[in-house]
């Protein structure tokens, strides 16, 4: 049976986040969900909930308040030929477990020359929009990207959250799987029942269009299609494309889409400086130079810290900072 004719479920994208484990951990009794709270709890925003009492407490581990011991134990298990899940609860908690994932599980195949992987893949909801403080708030995809040996997924709807949580722990490498906690309840989607894959490392065109290109990720998603939707008022027809795996990164799509409009914006929430939106903008010049037809625009956060509830929504790109963009894009 296709997955378009298989018996779907209408989820939030955090429910696709237990549907995609649960379906993990049926089909492969080597994946085990490790993390603070994540079994009797059910986690803080509960993308656990259940697997406990569905697969005991041997394949769903609470743990310490100690995400350096949990990334740890997660690569030893990975080496040991499980597939770990461990979560961690907030993305900005990740940094006291930074050197376990950059200086060991994305080194771990490199170093025993192949003899070992690490089938691992570390979840965390990140991104800002919740009215939480700096370090639940933080967008820092480009530190995990600018590590060779991770892969970093950011998935932006229900059905590609399954089915990138699925690919990625069946990939032989660690996996960085950031999860956009704005949109976790914000809309529903079908999503098949059965499991299934979205491969990594391939952007999906959200809109067809020809006059700019819009590259964007995760929570930003929605409101740069709600951008280019009102400009489409005015005539300015945008192709906006959701990159889905920051690495690797679709190079090809970002080459092709710009290839056909010659224009480009590109939108994150992470800030500007080190952003990946400098990166999308090298690789265009560097492969598709001669279609420009106007400076690239970047939409993002600012080089400050995170800042507390009252400046948030001023500090996210929003509709109206897309729009202004795309517009100065096209000489609107």
């Amino acid at each position: 049976m296709s997955t378009q004719e298989a018996s779907t479920q209408n989820l939030t994208l955090v429910q696709a986040v237990r549907d995609g484990l649960k379906s993990e951990m049926e089909r492969d009794d080597d994946v085990l969900v490790i993390g603070e709270d994540v079994g009797e709890n059910g986690g803080v925003f509960r993308a656990t909930e259940g697997l406990i009492e569905e697969f005991g407490e041997d394949r769903v581990i609470d743990t310490p308040l100690a995400e350096s011991g949990i990334v740890g134990t997660a690569i030893g298990m990975a080496a040991y030929g499980l597939r770990p899940v461990p979560e961690i609860q907030f993305s900005g908690f990740m940094y006291p477990a930074f050197d376990q994932i950059v200086s060991h599980a994305a080194r771990l195949r490199t170093r025993s020359r192949g003899q070992f992987t690490c089938p691992m893949v570390v979840r965390a909801p990140y991104g800002g929009g919740i009215r939480a403080p700096e370090h639940h708030a933080e967008s820092k995809e480009a530190i995990y990207v600018h590590e060779a040996g991770l892969k970093v997924v950011i998935p932006s709807t229900p059905y590609d959250t399954k089915g990138l949580l699925a690919a990625s722990i069946r990939d032989p490498d660690p996996v960085i799987f950031l999860e956009p906690k704005l949109i976790y309840r914000a809309f529903r989607e079908d999503v098949p029942e059965e499991p299934y894959t979205v491969e990594l490392g391939e952007a999906a065109v959200r809109r067809e269009g020809s006059d700019v290109s819009v590259f964007t990720w995760g929570a930003m998603t929605r409101p740069t299609i709600a951008a280019a939707e009102s400009v489409a008022g005015d005539g300015i027809e945008c192709e906006v494309v959701d990159m889905r795996t920051l690495s690797p990164m679709d190079r090809e799509a970002i080459v092709e889409s710009f290839k056909k409009t010659g224009r480009a914006v590109i939108v994150h929430e992470a800030p500007k400086t080190g952003g990946l939106a400098g990166e999308i903008t090298a690789t265009i010049n560097e492969e598709a130079l001669y279609y420009q037809e106007a400076p690239i625009e970047r939409v993002t956060g600012f080089d400050v810290p995170y800042p507390l509830y009252a400046l948030e929504d001023y500090y996210l790109p929003e509709d109206t900072r897309i729009e202004d963009a795309i517009r100065e894009a096209v000489g609107a």
